[in-house]
C-alpha cells in the first residue's frame, strides 16, 4: 500500500483539506450569476445598439418627434428592437459555438468561451424573440409587432442559411437597417415617404457593401477566414455595388429635398434644399474610407473621422431647420 506523503509545510491537521483542494477542479467564474449576466449582456452586443437610433428617423422627418406620446413610443420601439436584435445574437452565437471556438477572435465570445452555456443562450434568445413582438402588439401598433416578427424571421433565416447566399446576404442586412427606420413611423402612424424609403434603403446598402468591400480588401487571399461568402465576391463587384448605392441614395435625397409638395416654405433660407450639399459631402467623405478599404462599422467610421462627424452635424442642423420651417 502506497503511503501518502504530506505536503511540504503542511501540518497533519491540514493534510486532508489540502489534498481535497488539489483533487477539486477550480470552479469556472463564468458560471456564477454575475458572470452569466455579464456574458449575456456581452452577447447582446451593446455596441450595436446605436444602430437602433434609426427608429427616430421617420418621426424626425415628419416633425413629430418632441411630444410625450412620440418620445414614449419611440423609447418603447427602441427597447423592443434592441431585444429582438439581442435574441438573434444569442441564438446565432449558440448555434455557431463550436465553429467560433476554432476562430482566433470569435472564441472569446461568451457562448464559445463557456461563460454562457449554449442551452441558456438558446432559452434567453427564444424568450426575447417571443416576448418582444407580443409586447409590441400589446403596447404599440399591431404593424410594429408584425414588423418585429418579420425582422426576427428574416435574421434567423440569415443566421441559418441566407448569409451563405450571394447578394441575398447584402439585401437582408440592408433590410434590417430599413426596418429600423420604418418602425418609428409605424408606431406613430406616420405615412412613410417613398423618397425616405429609397434614400434610407440605398444609404444602408452603400454602408453595408462598403464594409464588405473593406473586408474583402483587407483579407485578400484569406477572406474565408472571417466571412466565408467573401471568397465568392470580387472586390470589383462590391465596389460597383457601393458606388451604385451611393448614387441612388444621393438621387433619392435630392428628389426629396426638391419636392415642395405644393406647400411654399416660409423659412429664412431654403434649408431643405441646402441640406443636399451636406448630404452629398457626407457621402463623398464616407466614400474615401470605402475606396481605401477601411470602412468598417458605420458608427466607427463616423465617430473616428472628425470631418465626417462635423459634416453630419451640419446636415442634422439643416435637416432640423427644414423640418421646423425656421
Amino acid at each position: 500500500m502506497t503511503e501518502i506523503t504530506p505536503l511540504a509545510g503542511a501540518t497533519p491537521g491540514t493534510r486532508e483539506p489540502a489534498l481535497l483542494e488539489q483533487r477539486t477542479p477550480p470552479r469556472a467564474t463564468g458560471t456564477t450569476t454575475p458572470g452569466l449576466l455579464r456574458g449575456l449582456l456581452r452577447t447582446a452586443r451593446p455596441k450595436q445598439w446605436v444602430k437602433n437610433v434609426l427608429v427616430v428617423a421617420a418621426p424626425a422627418a415628419a416633425g413629430q418627434l418632441f411630444t410625450t406620446h412620440a418620445l414614449t413610443q419611440l423609447a418603447l420601439v427602441f427597447t423592443l428592437f434592441t431585444a429582438c436584435a439581442a435574441a438573434v445574437y444569442l441564438i446565432n452565437d449558440a448555434r455557431d459555438a463550436e465553429a467560433d471556438r476554432a476562430h482566433p477572435t470569435k472564441r472569446h465570445r461568451p457562448v464559445a468561451a463557456g461563460q454562457v452555456p449554449v442551452p441558456v443562450a438558446y432559452a434567453v434568445g427564444g424568450a426575447l424573440a417571443v416576448l418582444a413582438p407580443a409586447a409590441a402588439a400589446w403596447l404599440s401598433d399591431p404593424l410594429v409587432a408584425a414588423l418585429l416578427a418579420a425582422y426576427l424571421g428574416m435574421q434567423l433565416a440569415y443566421c441559418v442559411s441566407l448569409k451563405h447566399v450571394l447578394v441575398v446576404d447584402l439585401v437582408v442586412v440592408t433590410t434590417g437597417f430599413l426596418m429600423r427606420a420604418m418602425v418609428g413611423g409605424l408606431a406613430l402612424g406616420i405615412p412613410l415617404s417613398r423618397w425616405f424609403l429609397i434614400t434610407t434603403g440605398f444609404g444602408a446598402l452603400f454602408m453595408v457593401s462598403a464594409k464588405r468591400y473593406s473586408e474583402a480588401v483587407q483579407m485578400a487571399g484569406k477572406a474565408g477566414a472571417t466571412r466565408a461568402l467573401l471568397t465568392e465576391y470580387t472586390t470589383g463587384y462590391l465596389r460597383f455595388v457601393w458606388q451604385l448605392a451611393a448614387g441612388v441614395a444621393v438621387l433619392g435625397y435630392c428628389l426629396w429635398a426638391l419636392e415642395e409638395g405644393g406647400v411654399p416654405h416660409t423659412s429664412v433660407l431654403p434649408w431643405r434644399q441646402l441640406s443636399m450639399v451636406a448630404f452629398i459631402l457626407a457621402i463623398l467623405r464616407y466614400a474615401v474610407f470605402a475606396d481605401r478599404g477601411t470602412a468598417g462599422e458605420p458608427e466607427d467610421v463616423v465617430l473616428r473621422d472628425r470631418a465626417l462627424a462635423l459634416i453630419a452635424l451640419v446636415w442634422l442642423a439643416m435637416y432640423g431647420l427644414a423640418v421646423a420651417n425656421w
